[in-house]
């Protein structure tokens, strides 16, 4: 049996699939299989992947469900004691699992490894992701307070974490009522109770304007995460309650701006950390304004200008 799993849902990513299968395949580590779920595609991605020969890429179909539940049946179907998720439209260097490997057999016993990650965030205009606010841009071990240090950036993305399968199944794997945060759900139910390590070596891309990306769907139509059912757990953790509040703030404004004021001010009443002075101007800024601000964003962000208003 393989060491790790590497899990891809696929849906409609037939423009950039083969260089990402590509990156894995090109590992110096060796001592895996890539499980590829087909989520229903309408293009010619599943058609592209079937090209490739090498024996360790197991294939499946699944009529359209959602990420979560095409990463389940990956899950599901994983021979390995580690789970590797990597997104269609990401990619790894080819250290990315060896280092992390490394990790494993470093810190055992975690819940969760992470490598450092870029973010593409236009074409030709990545940047690196440092938690330099937290710990030392080299620092390599367990994290001591893993949602302090994912406040500005978020040290466990979908693409550059491995989590042993035993964790995954804990939890029940991902959250199929939800389509958009199902990541960042489990990720958070993990680090709530387990230890988190860090790799100190930058391994994957991160292609944040990937074109056919899910984060496009109007926000409305979205079942979102419910940030509340971990009430408890932020009574007893500060930096878990700023953290969650930081996407009660993005939900809030995305709600306004999308019209929805009545579920954007239902958030807001959750919200009990200090609220940046630019966010709460832009929570109380005409939708018509937020709506051209927002188009700005995008249009710089495709000049390699990125920003947030949260922190």
């Amino acid at each position: 049996m393989p060491f790790l799993s590497v899990i891809i849902p696929l849906y409609n990513k037939g423009f950039i699939i083969s260089e990402t299968l590509q990156s894995v395949l090109a590992q110096t580590f060796t001592d895996y299989e890539v499980v590829l779920i087909n989520d229903g595609s309408t293009d010619n991605g599943f058609e592209i992947v079937s090209q490739f020969l090498d024996e360790r890429i197991k294939c499946f179909q699944q009529e359209n469900k959602g990420v979560a539940a095409a990463r389940n049946l990956g899950i599901a179907q994983a021979k390995g004691e580690f789970i590797a998720f990597l997104d269609a439209d990401d990619y790894w260097y080819p250290n990315h699992l060896e280092e992390l490997v490394k990790l494993i057999n470093d810190f055992p016993n975690c819940g969760m490894y992470c490598s450092r990650y870029q973010t593409m965030i236009a074409k030709n205009h990545i940047i690196n992701n440092s938690f330099s606010y937290s710990f030392a841009d080299d620092y390599r071990g367990i994290v001591s307070d893993f949602f302090q240090a994912s406040l500005v950036n978020r040290i466990a993305t979908s693409s550059s974490i491995i989590v042993p399968k035993n964790i995954i199944l804990e939890f029940n794997g991902f959250n199929i009522a939800i389509s958009n945060g199902e990541d960042l759900e489990l990720w958070t139910k993990i680090a709530i109770k387990n230890n988190v390590a860090i790799n100190n070596v930058i391994s994957a891309i991160y292609h944040f304007e990937a074109q056919n990306s899910l984060a496009k769907l109007k926000f409305t139509k979205k079942a979102l995460i419910d940030l509340n059912q971990f009430s408890e757990e932020e009574k007893e953790n500060k930096s878990l309650k700023k953290f969650l509040d930081i996407y009660r703030l993005e939900y809030a404004l995305q709600y306004r701006i999308a019209g929805d004021i009545e579920n954007s001010k239902k958030i807001l009443k959750n919200i009990t950390s200090n609220i940046p002075t630019k966010t709460k101007i832009l929570l109380s800024t005409p939708i018509f304004v937020l709506r051209l601000l927002l188009k700005t964003k995008h249009l710089l962000k495709k000049f390699g200008v990125d920003f947030t208003v949260y922190h």
